[in-house]
């Protein structure tokens, strides 16, 4: 019994983890540092562009039922041109990659040009997929680190054929099928090149 006595003291004193020294206050942490990207506002204003044209499109998709929503024609339209427009000269990468991503960017806006003059709402979302194939491989190439993009799957697309798409939101919102089975899909990839700034 004395041998716990002894030591009851001492257990409480470890157990409360031992004080900081009289007169000294603990110092909250430090806030994590704003991500800070990894090439220009330039190349970041451009690239944001395409991805802003690129979510009109599917979202135009998303509301076409049996019919073509005109904003599907009018956002491929606006996302040819930028896909066209991005500050390649701005991007901090060697030749081989921007040669890359200047392919990349090139198939984007000619395949949306391509949707442009599909008359089919099925043959337009076949030019979608082609689109969202290559810029999935365009963030993936730049590590665009402004956002995040969540890389979405439907398998029953195209006959059970499978078809992807972009997101900003990870919630599917399905633009192969629209509201005949609007949730029908899952994530099968979050896209995330977002950095912390070094201390």
């Amino acid at each position: 019994m004395k041998k716990l006595l002894v030591y009851l003291p001492l257990a409480l004193l470890l157990a409360c983890g031992g004080k900081d020294k009289e007169g000294e206050n603990p110092q909250p942490e430090a806030a994590a540092p704003l991500a800070k990207s990894q090439n220009s506002e330039a190349f970041n204003s451009s690239f944001r562009k395409v991805l802003d044209d690129y979510y009109a499109l599917k979202d135009g998709l998303v509301k076409s039922n049996s019919s073509v929503n005109p904003a599907v024609d009018s956002a491929a339209g606006l996302l040819a041109v930028s896909a066209d427009s991005i500050r390649l000269n701005e991007l901090k990468a060697d030749s081989s990659i921007i040669s890359t991503i200047q392919l990349l960017a090139q198939n984007i806006a000619s395949e949306s040009r391509a949707l442009v003059g599909e008359k089919n709402l099925d043959d337009k979302r076949r030019s979608f997929q082609m689109i969202s194939d290559n810029l999935y491989n365009l963030i993936r190439t730049t590590r665009y680190d402004q956002e995040v993009a969540y890389y979405q799957y439907c398998p029953m697309a195209f006959n059970d054929q499978g078809a992807y798409w972009l997101s900003r939101q990870s919630e599917i919102r399905n633009p192969y099928f629209a509201n005949k089975m609007l949730t029908c899909g899952e994530v099968k990839e979050t896209l995330d090149f977002r950095t912390k700034a070094k201390q």
